[in-house]
């Protein structure tokens, strides 16, 4: 299995091993951790030899028995001052290969079923994490942002951008309230220029109707495969994000001055699912407003780099 090393925004000497079970939605948060850091990273797949291998390992860690026999991992052999994952998959080996290095351990997300005692675990409340000294909370899922240019500002224009994603588990984008709803949000501002960015996840049918509307710079991700979300964040008075991916909520909250409005998708969002219970969290911490055909002026920020310097240096009693 490759290994990958990355310098990106490079602070510290001291490095991190990601252990990575290839599910973007894991890894990116354990990079974002190292790259809110500013501390550089090796990232190792790592798989169990076989599926009932996974059972074993809740076992195993109970008995407090710590092998690599259980899992494939290809290891470098550098000095690390973590090892870092997310996933279910990643946690047993986590705890093992820290321990076979003689470093720190630390799991992003909740590790259920495992024992909590790593030396730092980064849990989202809406799992409802329990009250322990080695664990913080974030409001929203682990995430780095960072704009690169995909578009340009002109700083004699104010920009509104709508980020359009498509349906979900939960509910389903539709074209005619979704259409209705940007007819209200160009209402409101007639002297802004308008971005549009759709995702992998947006359907033709919402896609071609997006595009009888006039738009100063419009990414379709069928036929341009980028995400300027984060250049949109930094430039937009507004941003507003339909209401199918707490990842693109987490990213908006979490960097810029725009303040944020989400789309309902359809039916009632304050249900008691974990998405609705993050929605809620974020409206009463003024982070977002759930668009009702008028905008509010939710614009503070989840203090992402502060939270996680403040609970590392607890764990590697400085970063330098």
């Amino acid at each position: 299995m490759k290994l990958n090393r990355s310098d990106h925004r490079v602070e510290t000497d001291q490095r991190l091993l990601i252990l990575s079970d290839t599910k973007p939605g894991h890894v990116n948060q354990s990079i974002a951790y190292a790259r809110h850091l500013g501390m550089a990273y090796d990232l190792v797949e790592v798989t169990f030899k076989y599926r009932f291998f996974k059972g074993l390992s809740y076992l195993a860690d109970r008995l407090g028995i710590y092998t690599d026999w259980l899992f494939d991992a290809q290891l470098p052999t550098f000095e690390y001052a973590a090892v870092v994952s997310a996933g279910s998959g990643t946690y047993y080996a986590n705890r093992a290969v820290s321990a076979q290095l003689g470093c720190k351990k630390i799991a992003i997300m909740l590790p259920k079923g495992y024992r909590y005692d790593f030396d730092l675990i980064v849990a989202q409340q809406h799992d409802a994490p329990p009250d322990l000294d080695n664990l913080v909370a974030l409001p929203i899922n682990l995430t780095y942002v960072e704009a690169k240019g995909l578009v340009q500002a002109d700083a004699a224009h104010r920009y509104i951008s709508i980020v359009i994603g498509g349906d979900s588990k939960r509910a389903v984008l539709d074209e005619n309230m979704l259409r209705k709803q940007v007819e209200q949000i160009r209402a409101q501002f007639p002297a802004h220029d308008f971005w549009l960015t759709t995702s992998r996840r947006t359907s033709e049918v919402v896609e071609n109707m997006l595009r009888t509307f006039e738009w100063s710079r419009a990414v379709y991700y069928s036929q341009e495969p980028i995400n300027p979300i984060p250049d949109f964040l930094k430039h937009s008075d507004y941003v507003f994000i339909t209401a199918d991916s707490s990842s693109m909520i987490s990213e908006a909250v979490s960097t810029g001055a725009a303040c944020i409005e989400v789309l309902p998708l359809s039916g009632e969002l304050h249900t008691q699912d974990k998405f609705s219970r993050l929605l809620m969290e974020l409206t009463e911490e003024q982070c977002v407003h759930v668009f009702d055909g008028l905008c509010g002026a939710a614009r503070h920020k989840i203090p992402v780099s502060e939270k996680l310097l403040a609970a590392s240096k607890q764990v590697f009693g400085t970063i330098e």
